[in-house]
This record gives structure tokens, C-alpha cells and sequence, in this order.
């Protein structure tokens, strides 16, 4: 039964619950436990769960659907397109370019606030080891 289930199985019961209401309390699992449906016919349902329900969800970690990143590549192109456009088009003598534009968060990337934290701690791993290499080089101030 549990194999049915898969690895996020009050998610799946939640889709079932609300993508078969007609199962009564408890959906098509409690149906399941009552002898109503069979296991298959249990299985079945489970297979056929749509792609943005809880179970997906569960699954991936995140809410985002295939349109969220078609959006996100396109934003990050449009930045990238208008940065090349006005960095074209801008009078060498009076203006700096603009710098390149970061793409855009996505599931799976560091936070924000996460990365600078890193970036932090590697700034001053750099910095100790930095000074660790100078003090075996250079001559003490002592002597």
C-alpha cells in the first residue's frame, strides 16, 4: 500500500481527497481500507494525478511549473537584451557601460541572503589563508 503511496504520501492522499471527492471522508484511500476500490483501481489514481498538484509538488521541492521557468528565461533574456541594446547605443566618451545583468532566482539556487553569507565565509577563508602565507614568507616584525 505505502509503495502506492510513494515517498510523500499525505500529499498524494491530499490530491486524492481533492481530485476524487466523490470517495466520501478520507477520499479514495479510506474507499481503499473499506473494500470499495482495489488496489490497482488505488494505483490507477495515483498515476493519473496531475503534474501541479501537492504530490508534484512534494516531489520537486517547489511550486514552480514549466511556464514559471519559461517566464524566468524570458525576463532574464529581455535584462540581457535591453542591457546589449543601451550598452549599443550609448556615447563611448560620456558613458561606462552597464554591467551584464544576474539572471533571476530559481528553485534550487541559493538565496539571496544565503549567498552573500558564503560569500562572507570565502572572503574570510581567503583573508586567513592569505595571511597564513605571508607570515611563513615575509620576516617577523620582531626581528
Amino acid at each position: 500500500m505505502l509503495d502506492v503511496l510513494g515517498e510523500h504520501p499525505e500529499a498524494v492522499e491530499a490530491d486524492l481527497a481533492h481530485h476524487y471527492p466523490d470517495y466520501g471522508p478520507g477520499g479514495p484511500v479510506a474507499a481503499y481500507w473499506r473494500g470499495e476500490i482495489t488496489l490497482r483501481w488505488l494505483r490507477v489514481m495515483v498515476e493519473g494525478l496531475p503534474p501541479t498538484g501537492a504530490a508534484a509538488r512534494a516531489a520537486a521541492g517547489h511550486a514552480w511549473r514549466q511556464s514559471d521557468y519559461a517566464a524566468a528565461d524570458s525576463r532574464d533574456l529581455l535584462a540581457l537584451l535591453l542591457t546589449a541594446f543601451l550598452n549599443a547605443n550609448r556615447d563611448p566618451q560620456k558613458q561606462q557601460p552597464l554591467p551584464w545583468p544576474e539572471p533571476g532566482w530559481r528553485p534550487g539556487d541559493p538565496l539571496p541572503e544565503d549567498a552573500e553569507a558564503k560569500a562572507e565565509q570565502d572572503r574570510a577563508q581567503a583573508r586567513t589563508a592569505y595571511e597564513h602565507i605571508t607570515a611563513q614568507v615575509l620576516p617577523s616584525k620582531g626581528e
